[in-house]
């Protein structure tokens, strides 16, 4: 059973603790990127990549585990099934498409030799993905998300975790969306009804 007090499940973290890096990517970072020119600006003001870079260094050094998420497409777009506005902007903006600069993750975070880089086609992680399978082999209880957007993938990955049975929280300052009104609102919606709302130094001070 989760206790009710954020703070006392997570004390319970550690080695059972995955951290989710969501599509911290060039094609959606990068300011003159296609994704980057609606969501570079709340990215710099919320210091999102630096407080990215520290929880995964806090999750590495107790042995849990931290997980890159990127979204990239065959060159062929065989593999885009754009049903949704989000995806149908990725491909009218041709971009995320596997192989490219666009499609790796921003070289201020770097990827530790025992993280794992996993890619994706749809706003969820966990779909079509052995996710979580890999969570399951490495004993993962607790999900913690961080990334872009809030709103989209971030929220997204967050509640395919509750589904499945894991118990995620959301680090509030190292997430944003297109703009501080629709991250408020995701934020919201988390913390009542899917996870618990935390931030990075909090998670840092829970774990052993």
């Amino acid at each position: 059973m989760t206790p009710s007090d954020p703070n006392e499940r997570l004390t319970l973290v550690g080695p059972g603790l995955a951290l989710i890096i969501v599509h911290m990517e060039h094609d959606i970072i990068d300011a003159d990127a296609p994704f980057g020119s609606v969501f570079a600006a709340e990215i710099e003001r919320r210091n999102v990549v630096d407080n990215c870079r520290r929880a995964a260094v806090a999750v590495r050094e107790n042995g849990g585990l931290v997980v890159f998420a990127r979204i990239a497409f065959k060159d062929d777009g065989s593999d885009l099934n754009a049903n949704i506005p989000l995806l149908a902007m990725a491909r009218d903006a041709n971009c995320l498409i596997d192989g490219t600069r666009g499609t790796e993750i921003i070289e201020e975070l770097p990827v530790g030799a025992d993280d794992v880089i996993l890619t994706h086609t749809r706003p969820g992680p966990f779909t079509g993905t052995e996710l979580e399978k890999i969570l399951h082999d490495n004993a993962i209880r607790d999900v913690a998300v961080a990334g872009v957007a809030t709103n989209a993938s971030v929220e997204a990955t967050i509640r395919q975790a509750a589904d499945l049975g894991f118990s995620p929280f959301l680090l509030e300052d190292a997430c944003s969306a297109a703009d501080a009104a629709q991250h408020d609102a995701s934020v919201g919606t988390i913390g009542g009804l899917f996870g618990s709302v935390i931030t990075v130094d909090e998670m840092s001070a829970a774990l052993p």
